[in-house]
């Protein structure tokens, strides 16, 4: 299992990505970075903090207030050339789809509930892999 993480609504905020959505994702995009895993107040680092590599996978956490600030910092990270590519739950009607994802990356939806770590269940919402591409 990838060592990828994302928070959420849940008893623990450890959930890792599911690792045949990783594995496809990095055969086509090769990464070099995750920054999530970084982020957190236990071990002191911050992914939002740092300069993201070339080819970034992301899978941040999805608490209100948190989301948006991964979702800038891939648009960012984006505009000085890099490839971003994050695993969200789609969800359009919020600000930062309407200003950092809509018009300025591509979006693929994920045509199944995912099920997150050693979720017993898929989780409650759809999902979307949102990608940047590095100008």
């Amino acid at each position: 299992m990838s060592n990828f993480a994302v928070v959420g609504k849940a008893r623990h905020d450890n959930w890792s990505t599911p690792q045949d959505i990783f594995t496809e994702l990095d055969a086509e995009f090769h990464f070099d970075d995750d920054p999530c895993p970084l982020y957190g107040k236990d071990n002191g680092l911050d992914g939002l903090n740092r300069e993201w590599g070339a080819r970034t996978f992301i899978n941040p956490p999805y608490r209100r207030g948190e989301v948006d600030k991964w979702v800038e910092k891939a648009y960012i990270e984006s505009e000085k050339g890099k490839t971003v590519v994050a695993l969200l739950r789609l969800d359009p009607t919020t600000k930062w789809f309407r200003e950092f994802i809509r018009d300025k990356a591509e979006v693929r939806l994920v045509c199944k509930r995912l099920r997150f770590g050693d979720a017993k269940h898929g989780a409650a919402f759809a999902s979307m892999i949102v990608v940047w591409r590095g100008a």
